[in-house]
């Protein structure tokens, strides 16, 4: 056995084999089906009871039937949970250099220029470097395998940046944090995509999203305890114990992850799923038209880049994390000089509490319309609000913390996005984890230099250009959405396209001998079981 063989044993796929296991798959007649997944798929009459319906208004799972129900909580209880711990400590590693630069490490370390915004710079730096390479090598090495390694390198660096005497240091392992984080946002992005149809992918989209939310609350709960009872403990400072802490937390995330990320329907080798849930799970993606990954080569990657697709989703998705200006809200209150370092870390975690709340309602009623873009559009006025209120400035003081509230509300803009374009893009598998890699190198690319000049710290927190040329910036990304959404349809049309009873656009051909059982698909999709495009024009 060659050693790329042995490579992709061991760590990488089989192609050859995949392609044989889809079309063993796709070969099998109605009874075949029954019979081979006869305990995973419900009896056709089963009806929820009133208690599963109403729940069933909140989370899916509550009104599936029983045998649905518990293949989709198992998922759940790996795929989801793992991607919110794993996203979770990440953004909270990410997210500790902000709460120790107001916690004590500015005045321990002098660092009075623009030293705050170089430790963004470096990281985003480090972030587009690893950024599309990352799917490269999430395209011949497993995410059960590169992502959970990548979560123990970036703990151990986490805990060595408490050791930092001055921002060299610091500069060199948020340049490194960057490039091992780069794999996990897009990586998890894909993987959820693949596992999830319509009515339950934003919901799990979102909270893997929110878990960005929940650790800065946390990061600012964290810093507030320590910085009051470990500030001088064994000779370090309050902030050092933060790096320590957080990179001790991500050590076990790691080591979890070899166990509960599963890869890909075609490919999943975890132990807590057995074969005819594997091959299950195939099916029930291909039914909603979502194909299985495929090699990517360069030839391919650069076809992809002369389409419209990249272009549309990486503008608004990259608009969305420069018109962001949550990073300047400690700013502004340490700035006035009332609040305790404690009282500064907690304040804007209530921010991120509103924005879960916000995730999750766009989310359901998303899932629940069977739409996608509506929703964007409201994230994006609150974005355009908070901005603009910012630019004047001089408003009353409870306004100006709305501004600041405004854009978390208008967060869950990333998470429906991927969720559109895992839609939109169900079948082209690389493309879907190659567009959030795109997007976040261009934002990052942009980021690197942006809030230098827009957001130079001495000016904090009152900024010349910085929130009047963000506001100028939401009202292109709301342009940006709807050119998205015409392209989709044009693309639709000039394919000549159906839509399935999942309200997803297909080729008819995909259509036939893939149906599992009505009870595999959720009533309130199925009753919008439209077979033209212009149905859903028309519905929109």
């Amino acid at each position: 056995m060659g050693f790329m063989q042995t490579f992709n044993k061991l760590f990488g796929y089989n192609r050859e084999e995949e392609q044989r296991r889809l079309a063993e798959l796709r070969a099998l007649t109605a009874e075949e089906k029954a019979e081979r997944f006869a305990e995973l798929i419900d009896d056709d009459d089963f009806e929820p009871s009133k208690i599963a319906l109403f729940f069933g208004q909140f989370w899916d799972t509550f009104k599936k039937p029983p045998k649905q129900r518990k293949y989709v909580q198992k998922l759940d209880l790996n795929i989801l949970i793992y991607s919110l711990l794993s996203f979770f400590i990440k953004t909270l590693d990410n997210s500790n250099i902000s709460n120790a630069f107001v916690s004590g490490m500015k005045e321990d370390l002098r660092l009075y220029g623009q030293e705050r915004n170089l430790f963004t710079t470096f990281f985003n730096v480090g972030y587009i470097v690893g950024l599309v390479p990352s799917q490269f090598v999430l395209n011949r090495v497993r995410p059960s395998i590169w992502i959970p390694t990548c979560e123990l390198v970036w703990s151990g660096l986490v805990m060595i940046m408490a050791a930092a005497q001055g921002p060299e240091l610091l500069y060199a392992l948020r340049f490194l944090l960057g490039v091992l984080e780069s794999c996990a946002y897009p990586g998890f992005a894909l993987v959820l995509g693949s596992w999830y149809r319509p009515d339950e992918l934003a919901k799990r989209m979102t909270m893997y999203d929110s878990a960005w939310s929940i650790a800065y609350m946390f990061s600012g709960y964290i810093q507030a305890g320590v910085y009051t009872s470990m500030n001088g403990l064994a000779g370090l400072a309050g902030w050092r114990w933060l790096f320590i802490i957080d990179g001790l937390i991500g050590v076990p995330i790691g080591l979890l992850g070899y166990y509960s990320v599963a890869d890909f329907p075609i490919n999943s080798r975890v132990r807590w799923l057995s074969q005819a849930e594997k091959d299950f799970s195939v099916i029930r993606m291909e039914e909603i038209g979502r194909r299985a990954p495929k090699k990517l080569t360069v030839k391919r990657f650069f076809n992809i880049l002369k389409s419209w697709r990249p272009y549309a989703f990486v503008v608004p998705w990259a608009l969305f994390s420069i018109c962001d200006t949550t990073n300047y809200w400690n700013l502004w209150l340490k700035d006035l000089g009332i609040y305790s370092v404690q009282q500064i870390n907690l304040i804007p975690t209530g921010g991120y509490a509103l924005g879960l709340v916000a995730g999750y309602i766009y989310a359901n009623w998303s899932d629940r319309a069977g739409t996608r873009w509506p929703f964007i559009m409201v994230a994006v006025l609150f974005t355009f609000i908070g901005n603009l209120l910012l630019a004047i400035w001089n408003i009353p003081f409870g306004l100006k913390f709305f501004a600041f509230l405004c854009p978390m509300i208008g967060y869950p803009l990333w998470s429906l996005m991927l969720t559109w374009s895992a839609e939109v893009f169900q079948d082209d598998s690389e493309l879907r984890g190659l567009l959030p890699a795109m997007g976040s190198t261009i934002s990052y690319a942009i980021q690197a230099w942006l809030p230098l000049l827009i957001f130079p710290t001495p000016e904090a927190p009152v900024y010349k250009i910085g929130y009047k040329l963000t506001t100028a910036l939401t009202v292109v990304e709301g342009s940006s959405i709807m050119f998205f959404l015409y392209m989709s349809k044009r693309e639709q049309k000039q394919r000549g396209m159906v839509v399935n009873k999942f309200g997803l656009a297909v080729m008819a051909e995909d259509l036939e001998g893939l149906e599992l059982s009505p009870a595999s698909g959720t009533a309130s999709i199925e009753e919008k079981n439209r077979t033209e495009i212009g149905a859903v024009e028309k519905q929109q």
